[in-house]
């Protein structure tokens, strides 16, 4: 004699599936927002040699692009500004590292004048970034 078994139906809950999306898409959200780095679309310079740095300590960073224009971490500003920032960076952590990153096409009179302003304060840490050969 044959026994017949009953098929069990498994049953998979699908009430809670849009709140789960939109946790997720909260997320999502949140981590994007906290990794945003402000950065300015520059072009650059290559070097022969590069050296890496490290990213334990606070980095400042200072652009200049193509016609001049400085910004600091990001943001755009004029050169009291950079100045103001760059004695702010350095009383929080004397151990900032300054980036100074230009366009490669952007005449070096424009980053003398960051430079300038890195020797007047006899700032030690200073790195020109480029592009890695």
């Amino acid at each position: 004699m044959k026994i017949k078994r009953a098929r069990k139906r498994y049953f998979v809950p699908l009430f809670s599936t849009a709140d789960i999306a939109f946790l997720l898409l909260i997320f999502i959200m949140l981590v994007s927002i906290i990794n945003y780095r402000k950065a300015v679309d520059i072009h650059y310079a290559q070097a022969q040699t590069a050296a890496k740095t490290s990213q334990e300590n606070y980095n400042l960073e200072i652009w200049v692009d193509i016609e001049g224009n400085l910004y600091l971490n990001g943001e755009n500003c004029n050169i009291e500004t950079a100045e103001a920032g760059i004695i702010e960076a350095y009383t929080e952590a004397p151990d900032t590292r300054v980036h100074v990153i230009a366009d490669r096409d952007t005449q070096f009179s424009q980053v003398h004048r960051v430079l300038e302003i890195l020797q007047r304060l006899q700032y030690r840490q200073v790195s020109l970034v480029v592009k890695a050969p």
